[in-house]
């Protein structure tokens, strides 16, 4: 039984993943295992309603979406084909800073069928595309500092021409036991293992996230709680 760790604070810790020098072999491991936890947990299925009505409203053309962060591209994958099976227009890229990641991303978007492109791009030091009507991200915002997650919610709602939709881990005692027992069920790599719980000790609770989204200008940002133990922050241009 883990030794359940004070949740009251953020503790942003170093993961494991976030080491560019890691080796090739060991990343695509962890990207296997995060890919497998992704499809379980529905991190697709958290954004796509959200971005289905968008998709519908969208009269000038495929909506374009920009995923940051995207690491193993399983999330910007499954969004294609679920909007594919719908017959809706979506134009879907993702980016990463490890340019190992982009690689695994269009492996696995070739090997699939799927019409994502992935490149790399800094999203926390670099400036954000600006011709992009969405910008998504999984999992990403419980790695940053506040001053970098308030800046990056910053710049997408700048960047992004209708929404911003971001899907991440709420901090909790249940949140971090699903993460130190369900990784290990779900997934045999080690980094996940270590990664996992320290993801939930990183994460924002929803007060915070939403107290960040109206920091970074985010004003009218509705914040959900989803199954399993996460959020869905969805903002809306023009929204009040």
């Amino acid at each position: 039984m883990p030794v359940l760790p004070d949740l009251s604070e953020r503790n942003l810790q170093p993961e494991l993943m976030d080491d560019m020098g890691l080796e090739e072999s060991r990343l695509y491991g962890s990207l296997k295992g995060l890919r497998r936890i992704n499809w379980i947990c529905g991190s697709a299925g958290l954004l796509w309603p959200a971005l289905r009505e968008l998709v519908r409203a969208k009269v000038d053309g495929p909506l374009r979406v920009l995923d940051v962060a995207s690491g193993a591209g399983d999330v910007p994958i499954a969004l294609w084909q679920r909007a594919r099976r719908e017959g809706l227009g979506l134009n879907i890229h993702g980016c990463d800073i490890n340019p190992h990641s982009v690689a695994f991303a269009t492996q696995q978007a070739d090997a699939s069928g799927t019409d994502a492109r992935f490149f790399r791009l800094d999203a926390v030091n670099g400036d954000l595309p600006q011709d992009y009507d969405v910008i998504t991200s999984s999992l990403f915002l419980h790695h940053l500092p506040r001053e970098a997650a308030h800046s990056l919610l910053e710049r997408a709602g700048i960047a992004a021409r209708e929404a911003v939709l971001i899907n991440d881990l709420v901090r909790s005692r249940p949140g971090f036991l699903f993460a130190y027992w369900g990784v290990r069920i779900i997934t045999r790599d080690e980094i996940v293992h270590t990664d996992g719980p320290r993801s939930v000790e990183g994460a924002f609770t929803i007060d915070e996230a939403a107290r960040l989204a109206h920091d970074a200008g985010l004003t009218g940002a509705v914040i959900t709680p989803k199954w399993p133990f996460r959020y869905l922050l969805d903002w809306r241009k023009g929204a009040s």
